[in-house]
């Protein structure tokens, strides 16, 4: 174990913005990659790099929200509305799920980054879909 997370926090290190659970490509901002960059694979520091960038890509993706559910029809902004709903239960319970107490810091930056990355993703989902 002591291994795989020297493997993980020195592959972060290295390698600045990474979706690490990403399956789509990682719609985060150039000033993530640099906040990244700078960390040197400190934990706390990267974890703050990804609270800013979690902050700003959920005003993102309310943003984009918001413009999508005016553009549909009634019956549209319900089904949109429900969508989202199960979204948001999804993206919260699948990233706690990777907050492992057994894990150590790599398990809440692997935790952190699944809440930035999914947030992204699904901002860029609700962009494109306008």
């Amino acid at each position: 174990m002591q291994r795989f997370v020297w493997i993980v926090l020195t592959t972060l290190a290295t390698a600045g913005p990474l979706p690490l659970l990403a399956q789509t490509p990682n719609p985060t901002t150039p000033a993530f990659g640099r906040c990244m960059d700078r960390s040197g694979g400190v934990t706390a520091r990267m974890l703050d790099c990804m609270a800013t960038e979690t902050a700003h890509q959920d005003a993102r993706l309310n943003r984009a929200y918001q413009a999508l559910m005016t553009s549909l029809p009634a019956e549209r902004q319900r089904a949109l509305q429900r969508a989202q709903r199960a979204w948001l239960a999804f993206r919260d319970a699948d990233c706690r799920f990777l907050a492992d107490p057994e894990g150590g810091s790599v398990a809440g930056v692997v935790a952190n980054d699944c809440f930035m990355t999914m947030t992204a993703q699904r901002a860029q989902t609700l962009e494109d879909w306008r």
